[in-house]
């Protein structure tokens, strides 16, 4: 086992690595605000929801949430519908082009990732498989994990 204070400063390289290659990530996608591909992101994978637990999911607040679904909802991109078992609330669901829309950034993204791999001269698909499975382990053992 890794000593307490390496094991510190590899946690913190890989967060630090992670967001920078989010980043990076973010300059593939033309005409797509991040915000909404994270919520296309948590509609695909959680269902439909309301703005609050979207909000939540997203560690953002409920104002901030709602003005994310409003541009989504503009472009055609999420459905906001009224909650069948409340009916003060809503949930927002994922529309066909927004699936769409979502999928055009995964592949995207996955074109980049493909290239910079294929192109680093010491990179194979196997670290790319390790470090994967690494973040995947991280993130299942946290509250970004399955809910």
């Amino acid at each position: 086992m890794a000593e307490p204070e390496a094991l510190l400063a590899a946690s913190s390289d890989l967060a630090t690595y992670a967001a920078r290659f989010v980043r990076a990530s973010r300059q593939h996608i033309h005409h797509t605000p991040p915000a909404g591909i994270r919520v296309l992101s948590l509609l695909d994978e959680h269902g439909p929801s309301g703005v609050s637990r979207l909000a939540a999911l997203d560690r953002c607040s409920q104002p901030t949430m709602s003005g994310a679904v409003a541009g989504l909802v503009e472009r055609g991109w999420v459905t906001k519908e009224a909650d069948p078992h409340d009916a003060r609330a809503s949930l927002v669901a994922l529309a066909d082009p927004g699936r769409e829309a979502l999928a055009v950034v995964r592949r995207r993204n996955a074109e980049a990732v493909s290239a910079a791999i294929s192109d680093h001269p010491t990179l194979t698909s196997e670290d790319l498989d390790t470090a994967v499975a690494v973040l995947a382990a991280v993130l299942e053992a946290t509250q970004e994990g399955p809910q």
